[in-house]
Order: structure tokens, then sequence, then C-alpha cells
């Protein structure tokens, strides 16, 4: 089983749909995980509408510190991908098991302007974006 790393600035959107998608799409070959280099603290309500809407399983997602994965005692990740063009130009820790970096850059949905129905729908074109990406990824 190989490990995958999602990271956003404030792991709310993005690497958290990244993180459901992946883990139902790669499910028995992968695991993957994410987190935030400044995290909210809270999942954006619209991710998880998303995610519910497109048919995809997952547990109660937390919005977490990519500090959880850095260190000598923390799980090593296979490979290490930003979602978002912030958390791409930070200084990222040193993780553990030299994992492989890409960046996937993704329009920020929780930045989007409009009603209720803009909103949701503009989190689905950037979920079917991450799924698109995941699913070349995987070769799906």
């Amino acid at each position: 089983m190989k490990n995958i790393l999602f990271l956003c600035t404030g792991n709310s959107c993005r690497s958290v749909m990244a993180e459901a998608y992946f883990n139902q799409a790669a499910a028995g070959t992968w695991r993957a995980y994410s987190a935030g280099s400044q995290p909210t603290g809270e999942i954006h309500p619209l991710a998880i509408q998303t995610l519910k809407d497109a048919g995809v399983l997952f547990s109660v997602p937390r919005s977490k510190s990519w500090s959880e994965f850095e260190g000598a005692d923390a799980l090593p990740m296979d490979m290490v991908v930003t979602v978002c063009g912030n958390a791409a130009d930070e200084v990222c820790p040193i993780w553990p098991g030299i994992p492989t970096n890409a960046h996937w850059p993704f329009p920020d949905p929780a930045g989007f302007s409009g009603s209720y129905e803009d909103k949701l729908d503009h989190f689905r074109s950037v979920f079917i974006m991450i799924k698109e990406r995941i699913d070349l990824f995987l070769d799906v």
C-alpha cells in the first residue's frame, strides 16, 4: 500500500476532496491523506455536499496541519501533491521517506462568490477537475 498526501493552505476544500476521491478510486493500492500549512480547522460545507452529490464515500474529514505528517516518526509518504499555488510556494517540511513531489493546481472554490447554487456549481466543477487529474494519475 502506497501513501499520498494532498496539501493546500487551509485544508478545507481541494485537498479534502482529493483525499476522499483518491481513497475511493485507489482503494487497496494507495491510501490518501490531506493537510494544510495553515488549516482553517473546519471543512467547507460545500466540499462535503459536493462529495456526497458525486457519490464519494468518505469518513468525516478533519482539517489538520501538515505538521502531523512531518518528522522521523511520521507515516512515510510515497508522494506529496500540492493542489494550490500558495502551498506550492511555501517551504514544505522534510517528509519521511523522501516522496515524489507534484503540483496539481486547482482553482480555490472557497474564494468563489455568488449565489448558493453558483458556489455549489463552482465546487462541482473544481471537483471534476480533481477527479479527472486523479483518474489520469491512476490511469483509470
